[in-house]
């Protein structure tokens, strides 16, 4: 359970849905429908602890409405399109002559059409996959290592084909693998170094900076 008034972050916010990290938005909103059901104050009265939950549920459902809910657009009435008169031939050669609308350069034509769209998928990801980073930063800085390595994995398994969330992963193993000569637990450690290797095998500096760490554990056994 969270403690209510404190910032969530998306981890936690799957978690309190009983969700893994970088489930879709739909089963974001099943989840927490269901769940908020069986916890609303309504059904569980003079129940402190089902209170709780509920908020918390609550809680975690708007912050990731923020993070991965697909944008929202609004149309008005006046902007429903209206049947357009099919030209008869007889009057096919007039319109062309005196109706034709003067032609935009195609540069114009195509930031109006840019901007006519909603927002897409990618847009979505891009939004998560920065906000996720985020969060990957402050994890490691509070050397929450596993938790880091969680939220990078989720990440990666959401986004195969990023660069950038495989070196970031790739990274986490490192940083955990070196606390974990730190803590002298060798063999751990070494595993972790090992798949940074093969997460991210192309990045030359990391390549030898784990290289250097191996070493430094070859030379304790």
């Amino acid at each position: 359970m969270l403690v209510i008034g404190l910032k969530m972050d998306v981890v936690d916010c799957y978690r309190v849905l009983g969700l893994r990290s970088g489930a879709s938005f739909s089963d974001i909103k099943a989840s927490y429908r269901k769940l908020a059901q069986q916890y609303h104050p309504d059904i569980n009265p003079n129940d402190n602890k089902a209170k709780e939950k509920f908020i918390a549920l609550t809680e975690a459902y708007k912050f990731l409405l923020q993070v991965v809910a697909p944008p929202v657009t609004s149309t008005s009435s006046s902007q429903v399109p209206t049947k357009t008169p099919v030209p008869t031939p007889q009057t096919t050669q007039k319109t062309k002559t005196q109706q034709a609308p003067p032609k935009q350069p195609p540069k114009q034509q195509a930031q109006q059409h840019t901007q006519s769209q909603p927002p897409n998928i990618l847009e979505i990801e891009k939004r998560l996959k920065w906000k996720t980073y985020e969060q990957l930063q402050r994890f490691i800085r509070e050397r929450r290592f596993p938790q880091a390595i969680a939220l990078a994995e989720a990440l990666a398994e959401r986004l195969p084909e990023d660069r950038e969330v495989k070196q970031w992963q790739a990274i986490s193993y490192q940083v955990w693998g070196r606390a974990l000569i730190d803590d002298k637990q060798w063999l751990k450690a070494r595993i972790y170094l090992k798949k940074a290797l093969k997460t991210d095998p192309n990045n030359k500096s990391l390549f030898d900076e784990v290289q250097r760490d191996i070493q430094k554990l070859e030379q304790i056994f």
